[in-house]
């Protein structure tokens, strides 16, 4: 080996030493990205910095003069970038509607074909130029600017689309004039790929996303329609003209076409049985909720309803909740946000990224004064598919709530009616009767009680505590805490500071659908004494007149 060959291998070694560290420096920061923001998955950014590996490699056989091999490694580096590039295309991921992406990848294919067959030729090379690496690039390059289309502005996805315009200059550059300048398109890409994975923007890029209608048009169909016929009408015109010498490209390029026209059509048959799926389940759904009486069967029917829309092993829990006070905080919306979302996310604790928890209010604004407790159908499950079925969850609460709604309303409409049959009835009689709540707020009373207490109503809001002395608050407060039906004496402050013993009888009704309550009747022991009169000993109540006379005729008309 002279001066000159051992002078240009020192150069190729230290060329070499260069792509090896451009190499591992980019495949090491794109997985320590992974490790640092945790994408949903990891698979894409794994197969990216294989592809990192696969390209140094092939610059480093390149500075060592070993073409041939070198071709390999950059020929499967395209292979890993397509690879990564569409594992995004996967249902739950940013191009969640991949149509698009296979229709430009078919019309690719076809144009490959093309150029191939009609450009290239057999030499396979355009001058000096490599027609598979330009056409390679070509085809990286359209697939990551359709990933940077679909996320919007994404710093991750811009420098993924800087690094393919790198490639493809230096594939187009390189050859003509070679040197350092012309090859920094691919220290471009080892740059901008690695500081991809570092930002972290690159999360979304892998992130579940709802599911976006693509309306049908004329002009990808039409696109499609070429892709699919390029592959036989290459064949006809080679077979015109006497030779069919590509015959194997043709056929390749055939099945790659109809392979993606194939996968096309699985998707658009795919998304409509999903489509189908979710509105069979919310129809019957609806069917059920509008026949749901209470609130048992609105959860049975919640609950039927979410097993028929979700795969099977997909949702881990589900809670339906009527009242806010069943809620965790985490659960509950901002209160400064104003009214609630149709759904948000709760952040998992754990960072499992597979796993969510998506919380649904119970809330319809114009009917709040109906329910104002509130509540929310949260489900906890996999990330992908409460992503993809989210609108129809919402749509589902939404359902829900317009039934506890009705039952609130028919609810209080059956009270209200309740309350004035009970006014009609007791409007004339002598018997005291109250219905209070379980706050001992009274809710409807007799003329009597106005007209025992000389009163000529009572005040608003008023409690049984304002009317009762002082004295009988905490017997009166222990009676009504404990369940069941039973008898309790108290005093009755008038309205001239004189007390009226009444034996109240009280019955529990608070699950009563229409009471919802306790139901009072009160009788007069002793006719009203002055302020400075005292009443008898609560142990001598037996001993009064009225209670004597009360208790004997019993005894006589007890049989």
């Amino acid at each position: 080996m002279d001066t000159q060959q051992r002078h240009w291998y020192k150069l190729g070694v230290l060329r070499a030493m260069e792509w090896i560290v451009l190499g591992i420096g980019s495949a090491a920061a794109i997985v320590y990205g992974v490790r640092r923001h945790r994408p949903a998955r990891t698979g894409a950014w794994l197969l990216l910095a294989g592809a990192i590996v696969a390209s140094a490699a092939g610059d480093v056989l390149t500075a060592l003069n070993r073409p041939g091999v070198a071709d390999v490694c950059f020929y499967a580096m395209f292979v890993l970038v397509t690879w990564s590039l569409l594992q995004l295309t996967r249902v739950g991921a940013i191009l969640v509607d991949r149509a698009r992406l296979i229709d430009l990848l078919a019309f690719a294919c076809s144009t490959l074909l093309v150029v191939w067959v009609f450009v290239i030729g057999d030499a396979g090379r355009i001058g000096n130029i490599s027609g598979a690496y330009v056409i390679g690039a070509l085809l990286l390059l359209a697939v990551v600017a359709r990933v940077l289309v679909a996320v919007g502005r994404n710093l991750s996805a811009a420098l993924l689309v800087i690094g393919a315009v790198g490639v493809l200059v230096s594939d187009i550059l390189q050859p003509l004039w070679p040197g350092r300048l012309s090859e920094s398109g691919f220290v471009v890409l080892y740059l901008a790929w690695g500081a991809a994975a570092l930002h972290p923007s690159m999360v979304r890029l892998t992130e579940p996303a709802t599911p976006r209608a693509s309306p049908w048009r004329v002009r990808w169909a039409a696109l499609l329609g070429i892709s699919v016929a390029t592959p036989p009408v290459v064949l006809l015109i080679e077979a015109v003209h006497g030779t069919v010498g590509d015959g194997v490209v043709i056929a390749v390029a055939g099945a790659i076409t109809l392979l993606l026209t194939i996968t096309r059509l699985t998707d658009s048959v795919t998304l409509n049985g999903h489509a189908l799926t979710r509105e069979r389940g919310l129809r019957q759904a609806s069917a059920a909720l509008v026949a749901a009486a209470d609130t048992p069967a609105v959860d049975g029917a919640v609950r039927a309803a979410v097993a028929k829309l979700m795969p099977p092993g997909a949702i881990r829990s589900t809670v339906f909740a009527i009242d806010d006070r069943q809620l965790t905080l985490e659960a509950m919306p901002d209160p400064e946000a104003g009214s609630p979302p149709r759904s948000w996310w709760i952040e998992d604790v754990d960072h499992d990224h597979d796993h969510a928890t998506l919380v649904c209010p119970l809330w319809l604004e114009p009917l709040a004064v109906a329910r104002p407790s509130g509540g929310a159908l949260i489900l906890v499950g996999r990330r992908d598919t409460l992503t993809a079925t989210r609108d129809t969850l919402e749509v589902l609460a939404a359902q829900a709530a317009l039934a506890l709604d009705r039952i609130s309303l028919v609810e209080a409409v059956g009270r209200r009616d309740s309350d004035l049959y009970l006014r009609a009835v007791i409007r004339n009689s002598a018997d005291i009767m109250v219905v209070i709540e379980e706050d001992l707020r009274i809710r409807y009373a007799s003329p009597s009680l106005r007209e025992l207490l000389g009163a000529d109503d009572l005040p608003p809001l008023a409690t049984l505590d304002d009317l009762v002395h002082p004295d009988d608050g905490n017997q009166l407060r222990q009676a009504f805490r404990s369940s069941g039906d039973g008898v309790v004496f108290c005093s009755l402050l008038r309205a001239d500071h004189s007390q009226v013993l009444v034996e109240a009888t009280y019955r529990d009704l608070r699950e009563d659908r229409l009471v919802q309550g306790f139901v009072v009747t009160m009788r007069e022991i002793t006719q009203g004494r002055g302020p400075d009169e005292q009443l008898p000993q609560r142990d001598n109540l037996d001993e009064l007149p009225g209670r004597v006379n009360r208790r004997s005729a019993r005894h006589k008309f007890r049989y």
